[in-house]
């Protein structure tokens, strides 16, 4: 069998609170692995994915990692070109950490890797966003974009792409707990209210740009003041089993803020630093393990690459 090269794609944090739909951040761990290699055999093939359960289809177009991959290619010239890829999922799917994405990402990222960086990396978003349509039911860059260009991502529109990187204050880490419950971003999406109060929107309005303006003043105080959602963690908090409890224990330890990662089930906080982000992070994990509900703990600085080469 012929060697090949393999990627990593992180998983990823949207939403932010503040942010629905706009803002985004990466973190170093879990993420989506794949490995490609040149065939004999025309045309892009998946030919292994594991960490999936079945749940994930080998058809390519029908793959957000082989979808992403596929139009790549066209727009490169090179769909006939003989290619196999690997998946290796080790990102929850329904996590609220952005699965789908990282496949997305990972599947363009490999390709353009093996075809020796035809493209700059941040060109290679349009085709990751086709793969993470699949799952989404819509296009948004709030997953995609941070899990391949890495740090705090701010979307300001998709359709034309728009998105600008936001600067990271240092130390500035996350917690993030993932209970084993699942929920699909679609499923999420439709609980949700088309309309809004006008005090809602002046208020998340007037969050989101105090926290931009803290991240860029590096103000960590202010950051705090403003991770607060009025909008969409009041209508999906229910979806996700205990989590006023486990808002109120990471914010006792410390936490600048938290609220729900993405469509959930995940919790996300940032902290002020590592030790405040470990002891946050053991607090909303002893909420859930006191409630019996299996979970899984990550604790990371902001991930400012993105998906890499191993």
């Amino acid at each position: 069998m012929r060697s090949g090269i393999k990627v990593f794609a992180p998983a990823s944090v949207a939403n932010v609170a503040v942010g629905f739909d706009a803002l985004g951040f990466a973190i170093e761990k879990p993420g989506d692995e794949i490995i490609a290699r040149f065939s004999d055999k025309p045309g892009l093939r998946i030919t292994k994915i594991t960490g999936a359960k079945g749940k994930l289809p080998y058809e390519v177009e029908q793959n957000t990692a082989g979808l992403a991959a596929l139009r790549l290619l066209q727009h490169l010239g090179e769909e006939g070109r003989g290619i196999e890829m690997e998946l290796h999922k080790k990102l929850p799917i329904g996590s609220g950490l952005g699965s789908s994405a990282a496949s997305a990402v990972a599947g363009a990222f490999a390709i353009n890797e093996l075809l020796k960086r035809p493209l700059e990396k941040r060109e290679l978003l349009p085709f990751a966003l086709q793969g993470e349509e699949l799952a989404s039911g819509s296009i948004h860059a709030d997953n995609v974009a941070p899990s391949l260009l890495g740090g705090m991502i701010l979307t300001r529109q998709n359709e034309p792409l728009d998105v600008q990187r936001v600067p990271v204050p240092y130390g500035l880490y996350a917690a993030v707990i993932h209970p084993e419950v699942q929920i699909l971003t679609k499923d999420a999406r439709n609980i949700l209210s088309d309309q809004v109060s006008l005090k809602q929107a002046i208020q998340q309005t007037a969050n989101m740009g105090a926290f931009v303006i803290g991240m860029f003043k590096l103000d960590i105080e202010l950051i705090g003041r403003s991770l607060q959602d009025v909008m969409i963690e009041p209508q999906r908090a229910k979806l996700i089993p205990l989590f006023y409890e486990v808002k109120e224990a990471a914010m006792k330890a410390g936490a600048l803020g938290c609220s729900i990662s993405g469509a959930g089930p995940s919790i996300f906080t940032l902290n002020a630093n590592s030790l405040i982000a470990e002891n946050v992070g053991e607090a909303m994990r002893k909420v859930y393990f006191d409630a019996k509900i299996e979970s899984q703990l990550y604790v990371s600085p902001i991930n400012n690459e993105g998906a890499i080469l191993y």
